[in-house]
């Protein structure tokens, strides 16, 4: 059986310093904010996160980056109007950011998950994001070499969680969450609701327990970020 937290702070207290984080979310959208702020509060620093975004606002990622724990950020979208720590960081050269296309970033996170050693795809291709990485001309087209991310951890919000540690998510709420969760060493789920085992549809399932380290529960009405869409 997975492994029951009985608080955030005791889901993600092994993190160490140096570790390589993946955070699921689009935005706010799928974001594991309670997790996200309990690795604030344990004092982890020199960290890697992996993340479509940089942070949004005050909380979560953001959160983490303010507090100086991030040593480097690999994503898709670092800058938008509300990213002003990681804008003020990176201005100070405190953060170091690996920009990657999101359509590469989820396929290299799969791809650690699928134990698939590299592929070529044509997405980079004669821009400064090829530079120094390995092209090949396939078929009359031009393609890069990418490599998979693996990851220590990854932190992934879920709707529903069993015993067992099967996933469901809500809505727009699954986005990364499923392919980080196949792509680290631990991962760690914060879930709304945690039912008996077969509690869960098995034709529902998205992210199966074998990929699940260990669930802690966050009720709806103590997530400080609106779902409505989600």
């Amino acid at each position: 059986m997975v492994q029951i937290s009985e608080s955030v702070e005791q889901a993600v207290a092994d993190i160490p310093d140096g570790a390589t984080v993946l955070i699921g979310g689009f935005g706010p959208a799928g974001q594991p904010v309670e997790l996200i702020e309990a690795l604030v509060r344990g004092g982890a620093r020199d960290l890697t996160v992996v993340n479509n975004n940089a942070g949004n606002g005050d909380v979560g990622l953001a959160a983490l980056i303010a507090a100086g724990r991030v040593r480097k950020i690999i994503c898709s979208f670092p800058r938008q109007h509300d990213s002003h720590h990681f804008d003020a960081k990176y201005r100070a050269g405190e953060i170091e950011l690996e920009l990657v296309p999101q359509g590469n970033l989820a396929e290299r996170i799969r791809a650690a998950g699928a134990g698939i050693g590299a592929f070529f795809t044509p997405t980079g291709y004669g821009t400064p994001l090829a530079e120094g990485k390995e092209v090949r001309e396939i078929d009359g087209r031009n393609y890069v070499l990418e490599y998979p991310i693996h990851a220590d951890y990854a932190l992934v919000k879920a709707f529903q969680g069993d015993e067992a540690g099967n996933l469901v998510y809500r809505k727009t709420a699954r986005n990364f969450g499923p392919v980080m969760a196949t792509a680290a060493g631990t991962t760690i789920a914060q879930v709304h609701e945690l039912l008996p085992v077969g509690g869960i549809d098995p034709e529902v399932v998205v992210t199966p327990g074998i990929y699940v380290s260990r669930l802690v529960v966050v009720p709806r009405e103590a997530t400080p970020e609106p779902e409505e869409g989600q």
